[in-house]
C-alpha cells in the first residue's frame, strides 16, 4: 500500500501488532495505545478494517460466539505489518527533521 496510513488506521495496525483482536479489543488497544486520545466509534473502525482488508493489510482471523453474540478477530496480514514497519519509520525520521528544526524550541515545549 503506498497511500500514507492516517493516524487511526496505524493505531488499529499497531493494535494488531501483538495479537488478532475482536472489535471492541482493537477499540480498547487504540485507547490504550492513545492514552485515551483517540475513540474509535463502530463505523470508523469498521470502515477502516473494511478499507484495510480490501488493501491487503488486514485479514479476519476466525469468529466466536460470546454470549450470543458474534465476534470477529482480526489480523495483521505481512502486508500490514510491511506497511506498519514502514509508517513507524516514517515517523520516526519525520520527528527526528521536527526535533532538528525546533531545536531549542522543544525544551520549552517540555517544561
Amino acid at each position: 500500500m503506498t497511500r500514507r496510513i492516517t493516524e487511526k488506521g496505524y493505531l488499529i495496525l499497531l493494535s494488531l501488532a501483538e495479537q488478532p483482536r475482536h472489535g471492541y479489543g482493537i477499540v480498547g488497544a487504540v485507547l490504550e495505545l492513545s492514552d485515551g486520545a483517540t475513540k474509535l466509534g463502530a463505523g470508523t473502525l469498521y470502515g477502516l478494517l473494511d478499507r484495510m482488508g480490501e488493501a491487503g493489510l488486514v485479514e479476519a482471523s476466525g469468529e466466536e460466539v460470546v454470549d450470543g453474540r458474534l465476534r470477529r478477530y482480526y489480523r495483521l496480514t505481512d502486508q500490514g505489518s510491511a506497511a506498519l514497519v514502514m509508517e513507524t519509520a516514517r515517523l520516526r525520521a519525520l520527528t527526528h527533521r521536527a526535533k532538528a528544526v525546533l531545536g531549542a524550541h522543544l525544551a520549552f515545549a517540555r517544561s
